[in-house]
């Protein structure tokens, strides 16, 4: 788990607008190479952001957090990747069929930003997990700038408000505008634009994937 030294300059890709799904998918298969679960596991989140589209925010918050939890195993990074801390994209994860907490939030994010939830209601927090006693992340979802948002995690399928999680104790967030500290609260308003070095090297190997190259119309 990273802390918050060695922040860096804000460099993050924008993550608005709409993937070329069909350009992704074939690029995928050039860079990783997946087995058949691993293309059967693409298929259905490419399936998933179809269906999903066009309905409320609610289902598509529920259907986000299920589909990830259901398909991806949890495993460290040291299992996975061969690394003590490694962030992998959604189309990594999907490949492996398998993710750590870190890894979880992150494919939820981009789905649901693909889905057409704006990054200002989505924040990546890093939480301690009071039952398991370890640093952990979790998805955040505001409805409003001001409102309890609600949790989106790994570790449990229901997604309950912040308030219910008092198993969770939020430490910082993130998304692609900027960083917030926190300690008392999950709606901290000690905005910073210095974002996570391992959010850079996210969102450069994405840029590769194809992910914030030329859009569809």
């Amino acid at each position: 788990m990273l802390g918050l030294a060695g922040l860096l300059p804000f460099a993050a890709a924008s993550s608005s607008g709409p993937w070329d799904l069909s350009q992704l998918m074939q690029r995928v298969g050039e860079l990783y190479q997946p087995d058949h679960r691993g293309r059967i596991r693409l298929a259905q989140w490419e399936a998933l952001m179809d269906e999903y589209a066009s309905l409320d925010v609610d289902q598509q918050l529920d259907a986000v957090n299920r589909f990830f939890n259901e398909r991806l195993r949890f495993e460290h990074d040291l299992a996975i990747w061969n690394q003590s801390d490694y962030w992998a994209s959604p189309m990594q994860s999907l490949v492996a069929g398998a993710a750590d907490c870190e890894d979880f939030t992150i494919a939820k994010y981009f789905t649901l930003r693909q889905l057409g939830i704006d990054e200002t209601r989505l924040r990546l927090t890093y939480v301690k997990a009071t039952e398991q006693d370890q640093a952990h992340m979790v998805l955040a979802y505001y409805a409003s700038p001001t409102s309890t948002p609600l949790i989106l995690d790994n570790l449990i399928d229901p997604i309950l408000t912040a308030t219910q999680r008092d198993d969770l104790v939020p430490v910082y967030s993130f998304n692609a505008r900027g960083l917030w500290l926190g300690s008392a609260s999950f709606d901290s308003r000690a905005a910073t634009t210095t974002p996570l070095p391992r959010w850079q090297e996210l969102t450069r190997k994405m840029s590769d994937e194809g992910f914030f190259g030329p859009r569809s119309p």
